[in-house]
């Protein structure tokens, strides 16, 4: 079946550095695109960085872009979020996605908390 399962939050201060990951399994890697996402507490869940199947498309929100970077590692079947100059403002829980056979999968999500 289908999973992504999330790593790598923690606490950090402003402007420090952390790197997720997700690996996934039960479908064909480079079919799919895939993302993460966040929700922080009384807030939407919003779209943080998407990687498409093939590798060359990848979307940012405007509130990360230049500071965060989406990638994927083929042979692990994962993807990365590398998050830079971290905000107070992007604490929050990071959950990994794809949407396999009209069917959307996350991921447990992993706690992200940006303070001094």
């Amino acid at each position: 079946q289908v999973q992504v399962v999330e790593s790598g939050g923690g606490l950090v201060q402003p402007g420090g550095s952390l790197r997720l990951s997700c690996a996934a399994s039960g479908f064909t890697f480079t079919a799919y695109a895939m993302g993460w996402y966040r929700q922080a507490p009384g807030k939407e869940r919003e779209l943080v960085a998407r990687i498409r199947f093939n590798g060359g498309n990848i979307d940012y929100a405007d509130s990360v872009k230049g500071r965060f970077s989406i990638s994927r590692e083929l042979r692990k079947n994962t993807i990365y979020l590398q998050m830079n100059s971290l905000k107070p403002e992007d604490t929050a829980v990071y959950l990994c996605h794809v949407h396999v056979l009209q069917r959307d999968y996350w991921g447990q999500g992993t706690q992200v908390t940006v303070s001094s």
